[in-house]
Parts: structure tokens; C-alpha cells; sequence
């Protein structure tokens, strides 16, 4: 008996992401530095494991609603109103999910039928696409590249036009994997004017909101445009918790009615401990992000100069902690032989910027969620590697 041609035809159009095929393939270097994972080298604050211990002790060990706690939801809309001028009733336009991962796919799941397209800024994160193509849908990028990786409106309204009846979404992730830009308030403003005209949902992936480096704090396109929007969020990034899984769906009652369907059978509720955990987090720890911020920022500052000496050309990033830089190499180096290149020479991983797209050829990625003395190592032997394209 052979069932390898009854799998769902939609797994025929995904593949193993090339982050983790790059990963394999320089695995096995002996001392490896890696600058690749999205993922904070800070410890999770203490005040939120004693939270989520006293739950343990407590013998919260039972499911929760399948929306999740309400006293996170309470606590959740209170954090994004309090930063980010966001109003959402706890009891109907919160959902509680496991990271912001499945609250992606419980979106996404609710939204798209097979034939449908959902608008991508491209790079972009490519863990959207293949969630699209398991819906039967397609993903169709607009490239960013000519104006710095950021989407203007006239760019989002050709894309519009140009889908028709086919579009059902688009996808908006800022500040942003890979590049750490993000969109001001002016420009938030004027990308919600364009899609309030359209009767298409928006998911804005706004998981890195609490990096972001300018003098003006995050503003979420939710408001602007509370009817159409899914604004996901999480405390992976924010308080140093990605192995804890919590995720945040925020939705106008009528989409949140809908979301909790394919969220109870994708999951049927968060893990109980992480969310009582989670409840610290959002209220004793609302600001636990400005310590690692300022780490960040600095940084960021110095692999902007390291690298700039050796002609990378980079758009500075003002959020999330990712460098996106061009590689000054010869005519036909492609990102991904490039980087095992420098891998196998000099011990140090980086992300091939193919791995985020057609329009993310060229570049490089580097995490600088990682600790100084990684990155001055790092930095040196890049220095030392580059020699030979004459930098």
C-alpha cells in the first residue's frame, strides 16, 4: 500500500523555508557563530516565570475558554490602548493564541478559499506564503526594494487594481522581518486610506511593535481602520518569551466571531500557565522591552558601521533586530552560495536574503538578537572574508 499521492495537493507547493535549508547546510561546522535567529538572547523577566510557576503550584492545569483568559484579554486591551491608542472589548475582540504563528493561521485559515490572492510588501517574512498556499491561495509580492522596503500607497494601489476580485487580504508586517523598517504615522494614515476603499481584509502582523527605534512610539494601522483590520501580536519578541507561545489576535467583533472558529479547532485554547504568565507580563511588565531596546540599539549602530566599511550598502533599520544589507560582491554571486561560502571559511551563519523572496536576492540577513561579544566576533571575520571583494 502506497498513500504518498494522497496527501493534500496544496503540501506539493511548500517547501522547507531556505532559512532552515541554509541552517542544515553549514550545520555541521565545527564553532559556528550564528547571527540568524529572530529570537532575544535576554532571559524571560523573572516576575513572569514566578507568575507562571504560582499558576503551576496553584494547580491551574485546566483549559481555558477558548478565547483565553479574560483577564489576559483585559489585560491585553489594556496595553495596546495605553500604547498604542487601540480600543478593543476583552469579552468579543481579543483572542488569546498559541504565539503569533497560529494566530496567523487561524486568520488566515477563516479568511481564504481556494483562487483567492493576498498582497504581500516584499522581502518579506516567508512564513506567511505557505500558510496562503495550504488555503488553496496565492500570495502576490509588491516589491519594495526602489523605495527602501517601504510600501507607499501608490504602489498599494496598483497592486489593488491590479488583483480585481481575486484579492481577499493583505498582509502587513512592521516594524519588519527582514529589513527593521517601519512606517510612520503619516504613512500608516495615508496605506489606510487607500484600503478603506476596498472591501478586503487587512492582517497587520505587528509583533515587533514594542522595538521601535524612532522618536515616535508604534503606530498600528488598526487605528485607522478597525473594521478591516486583524492586528496580531505576541510576547516573543517584547518580553524575551518565544518558547512560551503566546500570541494575541485584537478584531472587530464580527471577524473575531469568525477567527475563534478555526482557532478552537486548529488549538482549542493557549496553555494555561503561559497565559496566567502573560498576565504579568502585560501589566507589571509593560515596559519590560525598553532594557533590551536599548541593547538593541546599540548594536544595531555598530554592525551598521562595521558594515559600512566594508561597502554594504544598509537602510537604516528604526524597528525589529535585523541589519538587511546588500552584498557589494561580483556579477552572478548569488546570497545563498555567498553566505555558505563565508560560513565554510570563516565559522559565522547569516540568513541569504533569498530566503525571504525573489526580492530579497542580493542581501544579506543578520540577527543582532545576540550578544556583543557574538557580534564583534562576527564582524571581525566578515571583515577579514571580504578582503577578497576588495572591501
Amino acid at each position: 500500500m502506497s498513500l504518498s499521492n494522497r496527501f493534500n495537493k496544496n503540501l506539493d507547493r511548500i517547501e522547507v523555508s531556505l532559512i532552515r535549508q541554509f541552517d542544515q547546510s553549514i550545520s555541521s561546522i565545527p564553532g559556528i557563530v550564528r547571527l540568524t535567529l529572530g529570537e532575544p538572547d535576554f532571559t524571560t523577566p523573572d516576575h513572569i516565570k514566578e507568575a507562571a510557576k504560582a499558576a503551576i503550584d496553584a494547580n491551574k492545569s485546566h483549559y481555558t475558554g477558548m478565547a483565553g483568559l479574560l483577564e489576559l484579554r483585559q489585560a491585553a486591551a489594556d496595553f495596546v490602548r495605553d500604547k498604542y491608542q487601540l480600543s478593543y472589548d476583552p469579552d468579543k475582540e481579543v483572542l488569546v493564541t498559541i504565539g503569533a504563528t497560529e494566530a496567523l493561521s487561524a486568520t488566515l485559515t477563516a479568511i481564504l478559499e481556494a483562487g483567492d490572492t493576498v498582497l504581500l510588501p516584499a522581502p518579506a517574512y516567508p512564513g506567511y506564503e505557505p500558510i496562503v498556499n495550504l488555503m488553496g491561495a496565492d500570495v502576490v509580492e509588491i516589491d519594495t526594494r526602489a523605495n527602501g522596503f517601504v510600501l507607499t500607497p501608490d504602489m498599494l494601489e496598483a497592486a489593488i487594481l491590479e488583483q480585481g476580485d481575486k484579492l481577499k487580504a493583505v498582509i502587513l508586517n512592521y516594524p519588519t522581518n527582514p529589513t527593521g523598517v517601519t512606517y510612520s504615522r503619516e504613512e500608516i494614515k495615508a496605506l489606510a486610506d487607500v484600503l478603506r476603499k476596498y472591501e478586503i481584509f487587512v492582517i497587520s502582523d505587528e509583533v515587533y511593535s514594542e522595538l521601535t527605534y524612532t522618536d515616535e512610539p508604534h503606530v498600528s494601522i488598526g487605528e485607522y481602520l478597525r473594521d478591516q483590520t486583524v492586528v496580531i501580536n505576541g510576547l516573543s519578541k517584547s518580553h524575551a518569551m518565544t518558547g512560551w507561545r503566546l500570541g494575541l489576535i485584537f478584531a472587530p467583533e464580527a471577524i473575531a466571531k469568525q477567527l475563534i472558529k478555526s482557532h478552537q479547532y486548529l488549538v482549542t485554547a493557549a496553555n494555561t500557565a503561559t497565559q496566567y504568565a502573560a498576565i504579568a507580563a502585560l501589566t507589571v511588565g509593560k515596559d519590560d522591552a525598553l532594557p533590551m531596546k536599548a541593547e538593541y540599539i546599540k548594536r544595531r549602530d555598530y554592525i551598521i558601521e562595521q558594515m559600512t566599511a566594508m561597502n554594504f550598502e544598509i537602510i537604516r533599520p528604526n524597528g525589529a533586530f535585523y541589519i538587511f544589507a546588500k552584498i557589494p560582491v561580483k556579477e552572478g554571486q548569488d546570497s545563498f552560495t555567498f553566505l555558505q561560502e563565508f560560513a565554510q571559511q570563516k565559522a559565522v551563519a547569516l540568513i541569504p536574503g533569498v530566503a525571504f523572496g525573489q526580492y530579497g536576492e542580493g542581501y544579506l540577513r543578520i540577527s543582532y538578537a545576540a550578544s556583543m561579544e557574538t557580534i564583534q566576533v562576527a564582524m571581525e571575520r566578515l571583515k577579514e572574508f571580504m578582503v577578497q571583494y576588495g572591501a
